[in-house]
């Protein structure tokens, strides 16, 4: 379906909820539609950029098929809302090329960038630990402008993605409730609490809720840790490696868990969701990125548990392959999600502030 139809499907959807009302107390998506009668593209985009999919709306619909009206508010959503991750983002053809292909290309880099980092070590490295296999100076110049550049390419798209919802200008108020809703995931509880339908129509779960905290709080941990490691380089000229009982380790083992968990407990939930009910074209996307990310995780519990064996050249490049794979792809995959939504839950606030 292309762009200026999508929005007309999901703004004549839009209007049909509104009018009924039901799913009122459900999610931020219905108090903000039910805000206004009309809808521009903008208003469309930030409505599906505040959904959670959670579907808990859809079974609880009488206007679903087979009625003549054919709702489904979240899959036409979630279609709305890659194609504005896509408008969005720059480079634009990487976003769309990731969403169809996204396993492969994923698997692609991965390999590709172990080949080059494992090839690197012949240079020799300049200390104990990891940096025997690859100096410190070394994992800087490659390190530094992947996490960089996704920084400056997700600047420019959310600067866009700002002005076609009509952002204004932010608050401290407005920042610090959206970042409370993110964190707590309040949506995912679908409004009575009792969780939503993600996985089964006739059960509620707070599975998916679980799982997205483990996520978000498993990767903020590892990057946690990599800070508490660059300060206590850098600030204390305490190079690594580091023993078990020191804050980069305690951060990194618990965050790398937590990744690991939360990302197969996430796909295990998504083989079993009706893929009807979200963007089934962005399916392989979705399902590659949460592959990569929770390879990341387990790469680097195995790394560690390793670490001072043979194999460890060879695990450091795979690990590092894959941090490097996710840094690069971010702007471009389901990571993205969660920079668009926190801008959407800021939009939101914003709404409610001058209502």
């Amino acid at each position: 379906m292309q762009t200026a139809d999508l929005i007309q499907e999901a703004r004549r959807q839009a209007e049909i909820c509104n009018a009924c009302r039901y799913c009122e107390g459900y999610c931020s998506v219905f108090p903000s539609m039910h805000a206004g009668r009309a809808f521009t593209d903008g208003d469309i985009t930030q409505l599906a950029n505040l959904c959670h999919n959670c579907r808990g709306c859809y079974y609880a619909c009488q206007y679903t098929a087979p009625h003549e009206f054919e709702l489904n508010l979240p899959g036409v959503l979630a279609e709305v809302r890659r194609d504005s991750w896509e408008a969005h983002a720059w480079p634009q053809p990487l976003a769309r090329r990731f969403h169809s292909h996204g396993g492969a290309i994923a698997l692609a880099l991965v390999v590709g960038f172990a080949l080059i980092l494992w090839a690197l070590r012949s240079l020799g490295g300049d200390g104990e630990g990891f940096y025997a296999a690859l100096s410190h100076n070394a994992m800087v110049a490659i390190f530094a402008p992947a996490f960089l550049l996704p920084l400056a390419s997700l600047a420019i798209s959310l600067r866009r993605f700002w002005r076609t919802v009509g952002g204004e200008k932010i608050r401290l108020s407005h920042l610090t409730a959206a970042i409370g809703m993110a964190g707590k995931m309040k949506d995912l509880a679908a409004g009575h609490g009792e969780g939503c339908n993600f996985e089964d129509e006739d059960r509620f779960s707070q599975a998916r809720r679980h799982v997205h905290q483990a996520i978000m709080y498993g990767f903020l941990l590892c990057f946690a840790a990599t800070s508490a490691g660059t300060v206590m380089h850098y600030v204390f000229d305490m190079p690594a490696p580091y023993p078990l009982f020191s804050l980069p380790k305690l951060l990194g083992l618990s965050g790398g868990g937590l990744l690991t968990l939360g990302c197969g407990w996430m796909v295990a939930l998504k083989l079993r969701s009706a893929r009807e009910l979200g963007d089934a074209k962005a399916w392989s996307g979705e399902v590659g990125f949460i592959l990569l990310l929770g390879f990341v995780g387990l790469s680097g519990l195995v790394l560690y548990g390793l670490g001072s064996t043979a194999l460890m050249p060879a695990l450091l490049a795979l690990h590092l392959g894959a941090v490097l794979s996710f840094f690069l792809l971010t702007p471009f995959t389901k990571m993205a999600h969660g920079f668009y939504r926190l801008a959407a839950l800021v939009r939101d606030a914003q709404r409610k502030t001058a209502n």
